[in-house]
């Protein structure tokens, strides 16, 4: 068989293994992902030295820290990603949900309700824990995942993947709903973008380059997940302890992951009583800062910004600070340079916040929150798929109502138009 063949033969074991998906019970969906969780914990040895080759290749590829991070797997990580598995358990079946309905005059009964996509491809970057996520969210919301998790996690994703097939196996549902194509290379990555009929939604994770290239070049659907260029605008009514709290751990709690905070905007009328401890506070976390002129004039250690500073989702501890004149002018910087993920205010200013509210166009616009909250999970929907910054069907953490369409019943007696 050829290589493009081996390609197809696994698309459609994943298409016809979801058809068989998308009529089983709740319970047994459920009784798959508890298997999947309890491979998880039993399997950690197991996991963790495949993910030690992928590491090391990484290592030896120089990928960066940012993406060594998101590439690790350990035992807390995992028995987190068991944990995740679970909370989707707990989660309401979205399948069968009635959305609306009506009686018509002449009697016929219409209902819209919630179907699952069928097969959703993901295609996505030395993220193992999105092919755990993934996967459960796609099988409780009935569909199957044909799953690109790159070369940098290869290792990794082939155990994790063998493992969800195991599982589900052994409870009785199809296995082969779950499919990792990373043998394939790029040329697969190609080929899923193109696999109308037998993929119905792509989703990619990763760099703005990889998301790019997937939103050109496939002819499947693609729900599009964006890069963050994360903004925190510290208002001139703002509390300073809370300043302080919701800054540095929107950048410094976890620096590598799309809803870290980037770029720091202070009102001129907070700056000078707030910028020198907000950098130290920043500085002392390990972040390396730069800024305009006026953020340099007011708290030392801070280096020249470019403009190419405000436009760079570092994943990283480097953070851009500006000093700006008014909301307005916060509001402008925001429209130019985010990328719509998330923006937040910290204020006290009850019509500040209301009309920061009103005026981002970003997925998620946060008041007096960490930008770190930007998360399927901190939002309740269990393990997340991405977060989308496009406007159609899904924005914002992509949970399993996501992972659906809809189609309408209609039930009649006879009738004729």
């Amino acid at each position: 068989m050829s290589h493009a063949d081996l390609f197809l033969a696994k698309l459609e074991r994943a298409r016809v293994a979801a058809q068989s998906l998308a009529t089983v019970t709740t319970a047994q969906k459920n009784a798959g992902l508890e298997a999947i969780a309890r491979a998880l914990e039993s399997s950690v040895p197991e996991i963790v030295a495949e993910n030690a080759k992928d590491l090391a290749l990484g290592a030896q590829n120089d990928i960066g820290e940012g993406l060594l991070d998101r590439l690790r797997l350990d035992e807390a990580r995992l028995r987190g990603l068991a944990e995740a598995v679970r909370a989707v358990i707990a989660l309401p079946d979205p399948v069968g949900e009635v959305l609306r309905g009506s009686t018509l005059a002449n009697g016929i009964k219409i209902n819209q309700v919630r179907v699952p996509f069928g097969v959703v491809g993901a295609i996505y970057e030395a993220r193992p824990n999105v092919t755990i996520d993934i996967a459960a969210l796609a099988l409780k919301s009935g569909n199957g995942a044909v799953l690109r998790g790159g070369t940098a996690a290869e290792n990794s994703n082939r155990v994790l993947v063998a493992l969800i097939q195991r599982a589900l196996h052994s409870v009785g549902l199809n296995g082969e709903a779950v499919q990792t194509i990373d043998e394939f290379g790029r040329e697969g990555a190609s080929r899923l973008m193109r696999a109308r009929g037998y993929i119905d939604v792509l989703i990619p994770r990763g760099s703005a380059g990889l998301i790019s290239t997937v939103v050109q070049e496939s002819t499947v659907p693609v729900i599009e997940t964006g890069s963050g260029v994360v903004h925190v605008f510290v208002d001139a009514s703002a509390d300073e302890e809370m300043a302080v709290g919701i800054i540095t751990n929107a950048k410094t709690h976890r620096p590598s992951v799309c809803n870290a905070a980037e770029t720091l905007l202070v009102h001129r009328d907070a700056a000078e009583r707030m910028l020198p401890r907000l950098a130290r506070a920043l500085q002392d976390g390990g972040v390396e800062l730069s800024g305009d002129e006026a953020a340099r004039a007011a708290a030392e250690g801070i280096a020249p910004a470019t403009e190419e500073t405000w436009s760079t989702e570092h994943l990283a501890l480097a953070m851009g600070v500006r000093i700006v004149a008014s909301l307005d002018e916060a509001l402008d910087h925001i429209a130019r340079y985010s990328t719509k993920h998330t923006e937040a205010i910290v204020t006290q200013d009850y019509a500040n916040s209301e009309r920061f509210l009103a005026e981002v166009d970003s997925a998620v616009v946060m008041v007096n929150a960490s930008t770190r909250f930007t998360d399927g999970g901190e939002f309740g929907f269990g393990a997340e798929v991405g977060i989308s910054t496009q406007k159609l069907h899904a924005r914002g953490p992509m949970g399993l109502s996501e992972l659906t369409s809809t189609k309408w019943l209609v039930r009649g007696g006879g009738q004729i138009r």
